[in-house]
């Protein structure tokens, strides 16, 4: 298969903006990476389109990419709809550039928009409840909790998978005692500095540790500046053939290296080998030629502050153990060894859950051009998002892993 390149990518601010639906950020999105390029939509072959709560909370359950993207001069452009909660937008990008490898397009878009703000509690509730196995989630939670060792949170406004990953956490504590409250908090403090730097970003306040924990608690150990936000949003990403990175004279295209999607399978907890980031990652890893070592950053799916630490450790970018002692180290962080999450992640972005994945990318190609600013990482060469979506039982029901590489004057 021939190799893919990131061209050009968009993204808009994630937030709260009532008078936008999802057409009108994914035009901007659309709009904002066709200029990054110097594209026009003449030169898309294909659309991915990710959006995963519309149905629920709009009643556009079909055709939601044609719908979203009419009047943006991609009429008649086939599109492909994409839905894997929480990693559809990553799984658009894997799409996209598996055409493209293929052969079948030289130009493929993967765009991403969600419009999260608006519905009324109850279709909220559902669209989150839609990523779990609607049949079963109750007894699946349950189950997480007593092999967690977690209690049952409070009743309260959120997402239920802050239960879950409260779970996730209490287990995490048990087999590492080190992983305390204080330094996931650091987590959190560090993408709160990160997300400073960035004017995208929604949560841009610094905190301390202490303002971390004293915050509202919406599952323990979880607080309030621990859990990622909804938002409206969309990113954008133009994915390309080698031939058409020469065509349109693009030497700002990043390489991608290694794309992986993979599925949950029903693991006991604490099976750390059989993890889906894991095998993902593992996958990637192998197809890339690289190791964990080679990794320059990375942009990974904190939700919570727990999520990043889980992702770290599942990826083999720290130890088992380690994920939250690296943050309150300082090796996490812009100046470290490998610093992760320098868009400020979910938790100071936002996670409009459509957008999100490629949203990670975006970031990810700005520091492989060095394009970053104030956030820049000195002498990236790799770069690796790593996106999960939904729950099945104690892990994701879908994980994606991308690896990407600097241009490094390839194109010249």
């Amino acid at each position: 298969m021939s190799e893919a390149y990131v061209l050009a990518v968009g993204r808009t601010p994630y937030g709260r903006f009532p008078e936008l639906g999802v057409g009108a950020l994914a035009a901007e999105a659309l709009t904002l990476c066709l200029a990054d390029g110097g594209a026009r939509p003449s030169a898309i072959d294909g659309v991915f389109f990710a959006n995963a709560t519309q149905g629920a909370l709009e009643g556009q359950h079909l055709i939601r990419g044609q719908v979203a993207l009419r009047g943006s001069g991609l009429d008649g452009v086939p599109v492909f709809n994409v839905e894997n909660a929480c990693a559809s937008g990553a799984t658009a990008v894997h799409l996209a550039a598996t055409a493209v490898r293929a052969g079948e397009m030289d130009v493929a878009l993967a765009l991403g928009a969600e419009k999260m703000y608006g519905a009324d509690a109850e279709r909220t509730r559902e669209a989150f409840h839609g990523g779990l196995d609607v049949a079963r989630w109750e007894a699946e939670l349950k189950a997480l909790r007593e092999a967690a060792g977690a209690a049952a949170a409070p009743p309260g406004l959120r997402s239920v998978f802050m239960d879950v990953y409260a779970a996730l956490a209490a287990d995490h504590r048990r087999r590492h005692p080190e992983c305390t409250p204080a330094r996931l908090a650091a987590v959190t403090v560090k993408n709160r500095r990160h997300a400073a730097l960035n004017p995208r970003a929604t949560h841009r306040d610094p905190l301390t540790v202490e303002q971390v924990l004293a915050a509202r608690e919406i599952a323990a150990p979880l607080t309030l500046p621990m859990c990622a936000p909804i938002g409206d949003g969309a990113a954008a990403a133009l994915v390309c053939s080698a031939s058409a990175v020469r065509r349109l004279g693009a030497r700002r295209a990043v390489r991608i290296r290694a794309s992986v999607v993979a599925s949950g399978t029903g693991r006991e907890l604490g099976d750390e080998a059989r993890q889906i980031t894991r095998r993902a990652s593992d996958s990637a890893y192998e197809r890339a030629g690289l190791g964990p070592g080679d990794v320059s950053l990375a942009e990974v799916h904190d939700a919570t502050a727990v999520g990043e630490v889980l992702q770290l450790e599942a990826l083999r970018l720290v130890g088992p153990g380690e994920g939250a002692l690296a943050a309150e180290r300082g090796e996490t962080a812009l100046g470290g060894r490998l610093p992760v999450n320098t868009s400020g992640g979910l938790e100071c972005n936002g996670h409009p859950v459509g957008a999100t994945g490629i949203g990670q990318v975006g970031e990810l190609v700005a520091q492989l051009r060095g394009e970053a600013g104030a956030r820049q990482v000195p002498d990236a060469r790799i770069g690796l998002a790593e996106n999960g979506g939904g729950f099945l039982g104690f892990e994701e029901a879908a994980a994606a892993v991308l690896v990407l590489e600097a241009p490094r004057g390839r194109h010249r």
